[in-house]
Formats: C-alpha cells, sequence, structure tokens
C-alpha cells in the first residue's frame, strides 16, 4: 500500500499555482509512471530517487528531514515526518541536498550526483519543434556528466533521433536502474522548468530542464539519399501549430515564390496540406511553388532540407528539421520575440506594431489566439504587417552569401 504523499517546494505560497492548474501539471507529471521509489540509502524503509523529481519514502518512526539546493543553499524542506512519501513538486535539474535524522542522530546524507549513473530522459509530448531543440542537450549531459543515458522518444521523431544521435539508446520503459528521470517537455508551470518557457530562447529550453547553462551543440546531419533534384532549389512551409505563427500578408507568399524563381531557384512547398484552415484564416499553397505537401516521413523532410539552398518558413517544427540538418532558415514570426526560436541571421519580424505576444507573460490565450487585439482590425497585425520586401531582402542576401554556388555540392 502507497504511503501518503507531502508535496514541498521552496516556492512562496503566492507563487504556486493555481489549484487547477497545479493539478493537471501534477497529473501531467503522473500520468508517466515510474514505479515506487527505488533508491536503497542502507537503512531499512528508508528509500530516495530523483524521478518526477526528488522522491524520499519515510518509515515509521522519530525522523527529521531537511532538503536544500546545494548550490544556492535554498531551504525546500525542514521538518519531522514519519510513514510517508516526501515528492518535490519541481520536476527539473535541482543539485538537492539532502540530510536525515532518526531520533535526533544524523543517519543518512546524499547530494545529487548523476555522475556514472542511469539517467532516463522522456520526451512526453509529440511536438516536433520543440523535441528537436531539448534532444542536443541529452549529448551534452552525458559528456559533461559521463553517464549512462537513454531516453523514449515520441513515434514522429524516433528515425530522426535514431539518425541524429545514433549512440543515444531509445527504450520503451524507464530503465529499473535508473537514478534519475527528466521530462523533457516545455511545461507551461514553474513546476517544471526554472524559468518560465515565455522568458526564455525554446533552443535553450533543454538546458534549463537538465541544468546546463552552456548551449549545446547540433549534431552533424548526413544524408540518407542522393540530391532529390539536380537543380538548385528552396524550401517553404506556410504552415504552423496556430495560424497566429502564419504569416497573413495578402498574397505574400506569392510575391515570395515569384521572386525566388526569379533568382533561378527551383520552390517546393514542403507543408503537411496544402491548405490549413482556423477559424476565417486560410493559408494555401503558392500556385507557383511545387507540391510536396504531404504527410511524408521525417526523413524525407530532412533529407529534402539538407540539399536546400535555404528554407523559408514560420516557428514550426520544420523549421527546427531544417535548423537540425544545418540548412539556413528565413524565420518568419511576429507572434514571438526574434530571441524566442533558435538563432538565425534572417529573422523576420515588424517591431513598428503590436508584436511578441506568445513571450510576453502578461498576454491570456484562453479566449483568442491574438490576445491584445482579437476582434479588431488589428487582430494579428504582428504577421499581417510584415512586408514582402523585407523577406526578399533576406533572400537576397542569402542568395548573395551562396555567390551562385550550390550550398551542398554532392
Amino acid at each position: 500500500m502507497e504511503k501518503t504523499i507531502r508535496l514541498f517546494t521552496c516556492m512562496a505560497q503566492e507563487d504556486i499555482p493555481s489549484d487547477n492548474h497545479l493539478k493537471a501539471a501534477l497529473g501531467a507529471f503522473q500520468a508517466y509512471q515510474v514505479g515506487p521509489i527505488s533508491g536503497e540509502t542502507g537503512i531499512p524503509g528508508l528509500k530516495i530517487d530523483f524521478k518526477r523529481g526528488l522522491r524520499i519514502r519515510i518509515p515509521k518512526g522519530n525522523w527529521h528531514v531537511r532538503i536544500t539546493d546545494f548550490d544556492t543553499e535554498t531551504l525546500f524542506f525542514d521538518d519531522d515526518v514519519s510513514d510517508l512519501q516526501l515528492v518535490s513538486m519541481e520536476k527539473y535539474y535541482i543539485h538537492w541536498s539532502i540530510e536525515i535524522w532518526k531520533d535526533g542522530t544524523p543517519v543518512f546524507s546524499h547530494i545529487f550526483d548523476p555522475e556514472g549513473q542511469e539517467i532516463f530522459f522522456l520526451f512526453a509530448h509529440t511536438a516536433l519543434g520543440d523535441n528537436l531543440a531539448m534532444l542536443p542537450y541529452i549529448r551534452a549531459f552525458r559528456e559533461k556528466y559521463h553517464c549512462k543515458v537513454s531516453c523514449q522518444i515520441p513515434d514522429n521523431i524516433r528515425k530522426i533521433t535514431s539518425h541524429l544521435y545514433p549512440e543515444i539508446p531509445q527504450v520503451k520503459k524507464i530503465p529499473k536502474d535508473a537514478y534519475a528521470v527528466f521530462y523533457m517537455c516545455a511545461w507551461l508551470t514553474k513546476l517544471g522548468l526554472p524559468v518560465d518557457l515565455r522568458a526564455q530562447a525554446l533552443e535553450g529550453l533543454g538546458g534549463s530542464i537538465v541544468g546546463l547553462r552552456e548551449p549545446a551543440p547540433l549534431p552533424v546531419f548526413r544524408p540518407t539519399c542522393p540530391r532529390p533534384v539536380t537543380e538548385k532549389y528552396v524550401c517553404i512551409a506556410l504552415q504552423a501549430s496556430t495560424q497566429a505563427k502564419g504569416w497573413h500578408y495578402p498574397g505574400g507568399w506569392e510575391i515570395v515564390v515569384k521572386h525566388l524563381k526569379e533568382l533561378g531557384y527551383r520552390v517546393f512547398c514542403i507543408d503537411r496540406y496544402s491548405s490549413m484552415k482556423e477559424g476565417s484564416y486560410v493559408t494555401d499553397m503558392p500556385s507557383d511553388a511545387e507540391d510536396l505537401t504531404g504527410d511524408h516521413d521525417i526523413m524525407d523532410r530532412a533529407n529534402m532540407l539538407y540539399y536546400a539552398e535555404f528554407f523559408i518558413g514560420l516557428g514550426s517544427g520544420l523549421s527546427w528539421v531544417a535548423n537540425s540538418v544545418r540548412c539556413p532558415v528565413i524565420l518568419i514570426s511576429g507572434m514571438s520575440e526574434p530571441w524566442c526560436e533558435f538563432y538565425t541571421p534572417y529573422r523576420i519580424i515588424n517591431r513598428h506594431v503590436c508584436h511578441g505576444c506568445f513571450n510576453d507573460m502578461r498576454a491570456d490565450f484562453k479566449n483568442n489566439f491574438c490576445p491584445y487585439h482579437g476582434g479588431t482590425e488589428r487582430e494579428l497585425e504582428c504577421s499581417k504587417k510584415i512586408a514582402p520586401v523585407q523577406v526578399i531582402n533576406a533572400i537576397n542576401d542569402l542568395h548573395r552569401s551562396l555567390n551562385g554556388k550550390r550550398r551542398v555540392t554532392n
């Protein structure tokens, strides 16, 4: 029979998420079962592990537990306990320091140390961009701590993960001897991240979860098929998870495709669908682009992008695929700040109008995907006011940098 669970946190009472948000967040963590607390301490009935944050199983008796962050000496818990489980609300990397007394005598202490341990990384959602952004930090974590790592990966990115990171085992269950489990997910709560998701660049998200400050380098992509077409070409994608991320300048994509073709490029649209509708917004593939839309295998997309001269897209998963295979990206977005995704010198935004609401912690998206101007003439002006000339200027810069040469020669 499971013992009573007592949650603890360093957050001030007013900073703890509301009841509904807290229940939803904790419920999401609980949905991914990690089994009973398994780490032996050498003391009968007293167990500890770092799955779902810090967990301690306390047997009956006169026990006292003190938990701090070793690096900052921040106090998380300091109290007498008996016959229960202590579980941290925080689920990201913390350099835990645990001290335990029984009957007033120190009997156990431990400082979180992944060196040489078995560490498991669970990718809880299928978001393509989020997952590709976080994957480099598994390798970086392994290299820093010389530990054994494994991960559970959603089906939609399993192939590209295997290709980019062949040294990282993909497993379906948490190893029995796992010392720690990290949930690699873009949580919109302080429970899953030390810094609000909206206040940091997505390319550093994985580092926030696993406690790494330095950016993790991208892997080297090696194509698995020959070049698909002989001519120089550019890939474009007009769709994202929401139309709020789209580029809605009237006829903007058609203008861009025309310019690309005048420069001598073939232009392939690689969206999943040729048309996307959300509310009153409809995005159709430009008529002059070549249709490569469809539910293609992710490795097909990766290979196509690897050989492309560059890619033009939004804050979407395909932009992250392009970045992962080191294809230059022109990224168009008014909803997010230019630092929000990964770095590209070809980031397009119009700062002279309302913009960046995704990274504005005051914005409330519950009732409208345009939180400040929904239902007015200014709705999605962050997107509608990005002029084609901005994109064309970025295209020209990239075109000149290539100096008439093919970016990938093989």
